[in-house]
């Protein structure tokens, strides 16, 4: 699965019962190398929408090399060594784990 297949998944992994009626938020992934590009991820109206290129302006912003992506999504990389390491860089810490809070996990 490349980094475009996988952020597509958040339309379906993330738990939109879960989020308040009033929770919104955009997130801009760049994910640089192959596999992957730039995607605006959308949640508002307790909906979550994936869309390739940037649009809007982000509560956060996420990059990261498409394959370190992948391995933190999928398990092979712990998020404090990618975050330590710099790996993976996010402009609000806060807004990305509100975010996640709200996610099905990979099988």
């Amino acid at each position: 699965m490349n980094a475009k297949e996988l952020l597509k998944t958040f339309e379906t992994r993330i738990k939109t019962d879960t989020l308040a009626a009033d929770e919104t938020g955009i997130f801009h992934f760049q994910l640089s190398g192959e596999g992957g590009g730039d995607f605006t991820v959308e949640l508002k109206d307790k909906k979550v929408k994936v869309k390739e290129g940037l649009s809007g302006t982000p509560t956060c912003e996420i990059k990261a090399k498409a394959d370190d992506y992948i391995a933190l999504e999928t398990g092979k990389l712990s998020p404090q060594w990618a975050f330590m390491m710099g790996k993976v860089k996010v402009s609000s810490l806060s807004e990305l784990m509100k975010f996640a809070a709200h996610f099905t996990k990979l099988k």
